[in-house]
């Protein structure tokens, strides 16, 4: 065989391969189920909020002075309600020292129904 059939057989398989990877790739991310790490980090961040929401609703709950704080917290703005879960406390969770923003905003519009 000369290298100009060599050349010719390789090129379709090259082409091949090229295509192939492009549509695994999209068929695996889109309907594979596939993630990028992002997409992952994004969806167990999510995961973990929505879990420790209800245990900041818990400790509001238990809070001797709830109806006059959840008062002056509804009195506030709305934009600051999470800043003033974090200050009272509620968001942070046992054994933790600091409080997560995305959980005391959501715990904010929860007990502010």
């Amino acid at each position: 065989m000369d290298m100009d059939k060599i050349k010719q057989n390789i090129s379709p398989c090259i082409w091949g391969a090229v295509v192939g990877a492009g549509a695994l790739a999209i068929v695996g991310f889109n309907w594979g189920g596939w993630l990028t790490a992002a997409n992952a980090e994004e969806m167990t961040q999510a995961s973990l909020t929505e879990q420790l929401v209800p245990i900041c609703v818990a400790q509001f709950n238990m809070d001797s002075e709830k109806d006059s704080k959840l008062a002056d917290m509804k009195r506030g703005s709305i934009w600051a309600r999470g800043d003033f879960v974090i200050k009272q406390g509620w968001a942070t969770m046992p054994g933790s020292k600091e409080a997560d923003r995305k959980v005391a905003a959501d715990c904010a519009i929860k007990i502010a129904v």
